[in-house]
């Protein structure tokens, strides 16, 4: 199951989320917020991580 921990304004910044999560070694899923098709540049993006890692993420933000 997977949990949303960001909504982002762009791609970019969904992007750059991702990489730090998964620099972490926590998977991450990113989806359009709009019914847009991915990779849409200027869309909303919902940045997904499974239930059992949101509490890993949850200290990564902290620590930010």
């Amino acid at each position: 199951m997977w949990t949303e921990i960001k909504k982002t304004k762009n791609l970019m910044i969904a992007e750059t989320w991702k990489e730090l999560f998964e620099g972490e070694g926590i998977p991450i899923l990113i989806l359009p917020a709009e019914d847009k098709p991915m990779g849409t540049l200027l869309a909303a993006y919902h940045v997904y991580v499974p239930e059992d890692k949101k509490h890993v993420v949850e200290e990564i933000l902290r620590k930010l």
